[in-house]
């Protein structure tokens, strides 16, 4: 992958299906609807089976759903050939209204403000949920969660693999799980197959914890040492592997880590960005030993290893930020423990 110099070419490489997306896209029955499509991957999700679909020779739709605040991500789906339904997820006749399809792929939630109004939290993360698996019952679902269910572990020891037992901290990562088992009870109840997308954590250049750690270097700021770990996977590996897991959804419902294969310390990620823009390194916080990680060795198994490795997203992040590139200014707070988004 080349250096990524404008947000026209980042969007680029992020839709770009890869040969795996397009033989998928071959395969793939129906049309798919994908709902939350409004958010930091939605778009460049929609946008990538899009491609897929046409380098597959097929005409099946490609549905996003989302409140669209924004005229102009709406008009950019459009323009790109998928089509796009407003629509509040929280009004079940809303929901109930939308067109059934053979596929979902089910992006919605909330996290960040969980713990100024967590009713708003739980209806987006457990109501939300339901009113979608009940309508959407006779589709594969394949539905984004987080490692955040998992308890805090140690590096040494390894990351979450799917049968450890969830163990949330804080009303956001409880309603995650809440969100999982309504998914759960319901493909049970209907036969419904789907799959649990634990993913963590991607990255687009423009936000994610690598470009947190890279930013607070370059702005001479102190970088959060507390939480010692993470894992990264660049957010087109994401989108590959979330297009991809709806051929491995099952009743009941499957889980799924999502990640790279990395353990990425913060401190020497750190001391990576100071040394690449010289500056000094800036510290705060006493390491608590552990982290929330995941071991997505099943996902590797099943769908491959990602195609930009922890090395090549670090450089990718630095020559970003070292010549402007755009940010978000959503940070991922990685360095919270307590919960409390």
């Amino acid at each position: 992958m080349i250096r990524i110099d404008s947000e026209q070419q980042l969007n680029e490489l992020l839709v770009q299906p890869s040969e795996a997306d397009v033989a998928f896209a071959r395969r793939l029955q129906g049309d798919t609807m994908i709902l939350g499509a409004g958010g930091k991957m939605g778009p460049t999700l929609a946008q990538r089976l899009r491609l897929a679909l046409a380098g597959a020779g097929r005409k099946s739709r490609v549905i996003a759903v989302s409140r669209f605040s924004s005229p102009e991500a709406r008009r950019a789906l459009e323009e790109s050939g998928v089509e796009t339904i407003p629509c509040d997820l929280l009004e079940p006749e809303a929901v109930g209204a939308l067109p059934k399809v053979e596929n979902v792929l089910f992006l919605a939630g909330r996290k960040f403000g969980s713990a100024g109004d967590p009713d708003v939290t739980w209806a987006m993360n457990t109501v939300v949920p339901a009113q979608v698996a009940r309508t959407f019952r006779d589709s594969r679902i394949v539905a984004f969660s987080t490692g955040n269910v998992y308890p805090f572990v140690s590096p040494e020891r390894g990351g979450c693999v799917e049968s450890d037992a969830p163990s949330p901290t804080g009303e956001y990562a409880q309603s995650c799980l809440g969100r999982e088992r309504v998914f759960e009870f319901y493909s049970k109840k209907f036969n419904t197959p789907c799959l649990l997308f634990r993913l963590n954590y991607a990255i687009d250049l423009r936000y994610g914890v690598l470009v947190d750690i890279a930013r607070q270097v370059y702005e001479g700021k102190p970088v959060d040492v507390s939480v010692p770990a993470v894992n990264v996977l660049w957010q087109g590996d994401a989108n590959s592997y979330a297009l991809r897991a709806l051929e491995l959804c099952a009743s009941p419902a499957r889980i799924l880590n999502v990640t790279g294969p990395e353990t990425i310390n913060v401190l020497r990620a750190a001391q990576f960005f100071a040394a690449r823009f010289g500056r000094e390194l800036q510290t705060k916080g006493e390491s608590k030993g552990v982290a929330l990680l995941n071991d997505a060795g099943a996902c590797h198994a099943a769908l491959g290893y990602p195609a930009v490795s922890a090395a090549r997203l670090m450089d990718l992040v630095a020559h970003w930020i070292e010549t402007g590139g755009a940010s978000l200014d959503k940070a991922t707070k990685f360095q919270i423990t307590d919960g409390r988004f």
